[in-house]
């Protein structure tokens, strides 16, 4: 298993009732358009992942899960890696119910989107001041 910690914040805009997809973004604007965007301001992206990571990444084999922590609130949203992922973007991470791949795309068949995590959580989300302490996990199946 591969590990790798990061920091994002919420947003006045986080509305989080997206169906398919989650996000985590670089960006510090969030209009209301962005239902999925759950954090932002995050201080890693997808193409500063290293070498190791992308490579478990294109894996099919691969466990990704996605831990977001707020306080004492923890949601995981777990998919699986893809030959076809890039991690090539600079701003936003995507978790994806479905199979589609682009340079955003983290995980494909997650178990969770926007619309499935804890409300309270969501709610939290809501003030820009609240953290978010993030950690992906890779895991070689």
């Amino acid at each position: 298993m591969h590990r790798v910690q990061f920091q994002a914040y919420g947003h006045a805009n986080v509305i989080g009732n997206h169906r398919t997809t989650v996000e985590i973004t670089s960006e510090s604007a969030l209009t209301p358009r962005g239902t999925c965007i759950v954090g932002v301001r995050a201080d890693m992206t997808l193409q500063s992942l290293d070498s190791q990571l992308k490579r478990l990444a294109k894996s099919p084999n691969t466990r990704i899960v996605l831990k977001l922590t707020v306080e004492d609130l923890v949601e995981e949203i777990e998919g699986r890696g893809d030959p076809r992922l890039t991690y090539s973007d600079l701003v936003s991470m995507v978790a994806r119910k479905s199979s589609f791949v682009c340079g955003r795309t983290l995980m494909i068949e997650a178990n969770k989107a926007a619309s499935d995590l804890n409300r309270s959580l969501i709610e939290r989300l809501k003030q820009p001041e609240t953290a978010i302490d993030c950690e992906l996990l890779f895991i070689s199946e």
